[in-house]
């Protein structure tokens, strides 16, 4: 730290994103990115977008925003746009959290929320997982903070059930209750329908995972007029340019693609289910995802020492400590990708 640092720094512990070397090449299963590429219509927008580039962007992203809109059978005036769901979900933490109002989330989630949560000075209610890393409903029934769940889970994959979710939700009529579904289109289901039901409800979504688009940086998030309203005052008075002419072109040519991506997300459930084949021919166990990523563990065996184990060979896999220190994530690969992973994890383990 320099000597000019605020001491807010000195508290911080920054989120560590998932690593992209530049050594060799290698297998890459650490980022839960897609193995597939964008639909045609992307490759087109990119090459039509070049002379724009030279303007300021839509600040409103009017064409990607009712995209959207009509791809999830909502209104735009139900939707707001964003670099990527990372920051959805800091805007929403500066909107709904404060020094009065804290924030609850689950100890094994996504680690931007305990980060997120120092920056802004919001006291964090962290729920511990069941043994079985569920959520438990009732942890988050009359909470009297904002809620912030990820489902699926990020890390473990596992989805609570819409109904359990709505019973959060109308616990909590006085207070935002925050669902992540940067995961939900690998075989969950989403809660966007809820949103004309519930006007605290929030759903942040991601063209990240399932749209292909991590480099783009495109999310967005959904829920009533008056959400979207408090969002968009800390959007227009944080970054009003916050998504670019590129990726609002590509987020909505992939919005207006419906079919290319339930296809594609159909391949993902199909080659999560041959990678959890694979395991547990190998005697792995795993936890039930419907994400596009696999939490895995070997019994007897370190998580960090198997996730060494593959880097050595040339695959790429994520390891996290605490409750999950044991197991390693995998993200879901083409099935060569797949196959070659669990070639090399037969090795290691023989």
């Amino acid at each position: 730290m320099s000597r000019f640092s605020s001491s807010r720094l000195a508290f911080l512990k920054p989120y560590t994103p998932g690593e992209q070397p530049q050594d060799k090449k290698y297998i890459k299963l650490n980022t839960n990115e897609a193995f597939f590429n964008p639909c045609p219509a992307v490759f087109d927008a990119v090459g039509e977008i070049a002379g724009k580039l030279r303007l300021y962007n839509d600040p409103c992203a009017t064409r990607l925003v009712r995209a959207i809109a009509d791809k999830l059978g909502v209104l735009p005036e139900n939707v707001v746009t964003t670099n990527g769901s990372d920051e959805a979900l800091a805007f929403a933490f500066m909107a709904f959290c404060d020094e009065k109002t804290g924030v609850r989330f689950p100890d094994v989630t996504y680690g931007f929320y305990p980060v997120f949560a120092a920056v802004f000075g919001v006291k964090a209610n962290i729920i511990p997982l069941d043994e079985q890393f569920n959520v438990r409903s009732q942890d988050y029934m009359h909470a009297k903070e904002t809620v912030v769940l990820a489902n699926p889970n990020a890390q473990t994959g596992i989805e609570l059930g819409r109904r359990q979710l709505e019973e959060i939700i109308a616990s909590n009529p006085d207070n935002v209750v925050i669902v992540d579904e940067a995961y939900v289109d690998f075989g969950a289901h989403s809660c966007v329908p809820l949103i004309d039901k519930y006007d605290n409800l929030l759903v942040v979504r991601t063209m990240s995972k399932s749209g292909a688009l991590a480099g783009a940086r495109v999310g967005w998030c959904v829920g009533s007029k008056q959400l979207i309203d408090d969002i968009n005052t800390v959007k227009y008075s944080f970054n009003p340019y916050n998504v670019g002419t590129m990726a609002q072109a590509v987020g909505e040519a992939a919005a207006r693609d419906g079919e290319y991506y339930a296809q594609a997300a159909a391949q993902v459930m199909e080659n999560r289910d041959r990678l959890q084949k694979g395991l547990r021919e190998l005697g792995m166990s795993f936890l039930p995802s419907k994400a596009n990523f696999v939490l895995a563990k070997k019994q007897g065996r370190d998580g960090k020492s198997l996730y060494s184990a593959l880097k050595e060979k040339g695959v790429l896999v994520r390891h996290f400590g605490g409750r999950i220190a044991d197991y390693i994530r995998i993200s879901i690969g083409s099935k060569e990708e797949i196959d070659f992973l669990l070639c090399r994890l037969k090795e290691i383990l023989q």
